[in-house]
């Protein structure tokens, strides 16, 4: 009409109420989504044929900027159909563990039920650090934490709490030792380290995860405060060395904790809990064993007795993320004494956890954990153990332990392979060795993984042994069967036979 100015459209709408997960509406939408993105991924997996792209990073770096022109957080989105290829070019591109041809790391394919459960969780977006942000998801970490505690040997004033990995588990067990060792000194958190007269220090195998030495140097003790003890031909320490080292030291070291390591990264070996045990209790030092690799071994009635001792640990790490198979990140701080959690997490905030909610028992687990916003990673643990009880997962590292057996003897018997030692877990460590004379064995064995790598097909790890290259296997995949493993063997062969032709 003259005169009037034209209507003004309405603005977008930017939130529709199916975008919200957790409404009923935005429930359903998750699960076609899901669906369309499994199909999808589905899709790629089946024009793979290996558990790696044939690409190099340099191919995957471009392949990506071609995908994503404007980055992965353009001005406008793109909808459904942007979603939907990211999804297949993630599938088509990433590793595949379910492939038995993916023995590199401690990193096993996920199951089904933990991954749906794991999906629930971010649906539902709970938190753990408070009762009302998360009043069934505090619930059942309580008791999944106490299933573990009570499978490690532990009594009823036993606590723990779960962590994002071994590292955030080794860091906040060496925390409480620390402040527990020094607390006749100083109130290290209030006061800190300046100026301590003392020299703490930590004693762990040399063959310790690297998380020890971090957690040193996070905690302001410094990574010098690692006093590697020497292992013995079964990769284990040395008690006699341990008492050495403890009997030597300086009058100014001030011992926090002897760590030891249930399950060495490179070799699977569980170093001797009972006889650490004796040593720290006559030292009247604390005792960590992390076992976020072999902690597995305590679904398994098989292969229980190799953690003989354990029970005698002030604390435990152990990540379900790797030998219970869920999702990352899933991993567990155990501690004997529930009572070591509160002085140095027991923190208490108005706005949180104030001190007449938790006498009415409104309590969360912020108390217990080094962080405050925490997801619900208790309901995939849980929901796994439900669905296949601990005999079902404990068969699984069974089954994963019976092909690293097949694996050692398939290598002994190779006339071009050399097996580095027995597998005490699920690892298995050896080298392939070069026909041509002159050949320099480390460069051969590394270019070998790298060719298998560029291929796809297949994904092995290494590592040095006395600064020698060798091959590691990491078998984590129970449906892998003993040919998948001949097979994967005999690709290592060829592979190296043809990098000494193309030398």
């Amino acid at each position: 009409m003259p005169g009037h100015a034209p209507p003004v459209p309405a603005p977008p709408t930017l939130l529709e109420p199916d975008l919200l997960a957790a409404d009923p509406a935005g429930l359903a939408e998750v699960g076609r989504l899901v669906t369309e993105l499994t199909r999808e991924a589905a899709a790629a997996l089946r024009r793979r044929t290996g558990p790696l792209p044939a690409v190099t990073p340099q191919e995957l770096s471009r392949l990506l900027d071609s995908l994503l022109p404007d980055g992965p957080m353009p001005r406008a989105g793109g909808g459904r159909e942007a979603v939907l290829a990211l999804a297949r070019s993630y599938a088509a591109h990433t590793v595949d563990l379910a492939d038995p041809r993916a023995a590199a790391h401690l990193q096993p394919p996920a199951l089904s039920v933990a991954a749906a459960a794991d999906v629930l969780a971010s649906v539902f977006n709970a938190s753990v650090d408070t009762w009302d942000s998360g009043p069934c998801a505090v619930e059942i970490e309580r008791r999944v934490v106490r299933s573990l505690t009570d499978l490690a040997g532990y009594g009823p004033d036993a606590d723990g709490v779960l962590t994002p990995g071994g590292t955030a588990s080794n860091l906040q067990a060496l925390l409480i030792a620390r402040d527990a060792a020094l607390g006749a000194r100083r109130d290290v958190r209030a006061a800190g380290l300046t100026g301590l007269a003392a020299e703490p220090v930590v004693y762990c195998s040399e063959l310790a995860h690297f998380s020890i030495a971090r957690a040193c140097a996070v905690l302001g003790l410094g990574e010098g405060a690692v006093r590697p003890v020497r292992t013995d031909a079964a990769h284990r320490m040395r008690v006699d060395e341990l008492e050495r080292a403890l009997a030597e030291r300086r009058d100014t070291e001030v011992p926090i904790a002897i760590v030891a390591t249930a399950g060495t990264t490179d070799w699977g070996s569980i170093d001797p809990l009972p006889e650490l045990a004796a040593v720290a209790a006559r030292h009247g030092v604390r005792l960590h064993v992390d076992a976020a690799y072999g902690g597995g071994a305590l679904f398994s009635d098989r292969m229980r007795p190799l953690l003989a001792g354990i029970e005698a640990a002030d604390t435990i790490t152990i990540d379900l993320h790797k030998t219970a198979w869920q999702p990352a990140a899933a991993s567990a701080l155990l501690a004997r004494d529930g009572g070591d959690f509160a002085p140095t997490t027991g923190l208490r905030v108005a706005y949180l956890n104030p001190d007449d909610d938790g006498e009415a028992g409104y309590d969360g687990l912020l108390g217990n954990s080094m962080a405050t916003t925490r997801r619900a990673d208790a309901l995939k643990v849980a929901a796994t153990f439900l669905a296949l009880g601990r005999e079902g997962v404990g068969a699984m590292l069974e089954a994963c332990h019976d092909l690293a057996r097949h694996a050692a003897d398939t290598v002994a018997a190779h006339p071009g392979l050399e097996l580095a030692a027995p597998p005490a877990l699920t690892t298995v460590v050896f080298r392939y060795l070069p026909r041509a004379h002159g050949a320099d064995p480390d460069a051969v064995n590394g270019a070998l993984r790298r060719l298998l790598l560029s291929r796809g097909t297949a994904l092995i790890g290494r590592t040095d042994v006395a600064g020698s290259v060798r091959l590691k296997l990491t078998l984590l995949n129970p449906q892998a069967t003993t040919n998948d493993i001949d097979e994967l063997l005999a690709a290592v062969a060829a592979a190296g036979s043809a990098v000494e032709a193309a030398a």
